[in-house]
């Protein structure tokens, strides 16, 4: 099996070296770049497997890289990095298309164990099932091409999109459950993961407004129901 290849983008040089040398005697390939303009053109060269990426750079911002490299890829996994603790700032990656986050100072293991799991989550499916398809209203979603189609548009969902929505239709008129779905796609039940699970679905009604007979409805306190 080949290395898992990850681009790392951290202007800090001391923290940028120890995460280098530890990811790499741990069986990566790691790409360093220490700034988002050179991560940019790193992401392009190395088509890395994970994306690891600091939001306080010099020339480019975490967030505008994020936003770049979503617009070309929407599969890869990416972990952003903060020194911030503001909510705000959490949400913000988010919606620019992160699948994960960490605060400074982190352990190097946590950090191991979050690219592995986003990692398995990406390849998980197996090729038997790659041309299955589900009829959602108006939509035809295909989970592992991470697409949603309405007539003739496509929209390219991120793989947590994909995820949740998949969750959400298993559980289609029926409740969610909050810790179910936290626990299934971010492996922990917290306040900062489901404030990013929140971000995601609105994101999900946003697509969904094309067809008005679906609905994601809050069950307060509980969780969530998907209404067709």
């Amino acid at each position: 099996m080949d290395p898992i290849s990850i681009l790392f983008v951290e202007d800090e040089q001391g923290l940028g070296q120890v995460v280098k040398e530890t990811l790499q005697t741990r069986g990566f390939d790691i790409y360093w770049a220490t700034n988002g303009v050179e991560g940019w053109s790193l992401f392009h060269q190395c088509k890395p497997d994970v994306c690891v990426l600091d939001i306080m750079m010099p020339r480019k911002d975490g967030l505008s890289l994020v936003e770049d490299i979503r617009k070309v890829n929407q599969e890869v996994p990416i972990i952003f990095l903060t020194a911030r603790t503001q909510t705000t700032d959490v949400i913000k990656g988010l919606e620019a298309g992160a699948d994960d986050y960490m605060k400074k100072p982190f352990s190097m293991e946590e950090l191991i164990l979050r690219i592995h799991k986003l990692v398995r989550r990406h390849q998980r499916m197996p090729l038997t099932v790659i041309s299955a398809s589900t009829t959602l209203g108006r939509f035809t979603f295909h989970y592992t091409r991470l697409e949603l189609i309405h007539g003739e548009q496509v929209i390219q969902l991120s793989q947590r999109e994909a995820d949740l929505l998949q969750l959400l239709i298993e559980h289609k008129n029926s409740l969610l459950q909050r810790s179910t779905a936290l626990l299934k796609i971010w492996g922990e039940d917290n306040f900062f993961n489901a404030r990013s699970m929140d971000v995601f679905i609105t994101k999900l009604r946003k697509y969904l407004s094309f067809d008005p007979d679906l609905q994601i409805l809050n069950v307060r306190g509980k969780g969530y129901k998907l209404v067709e």
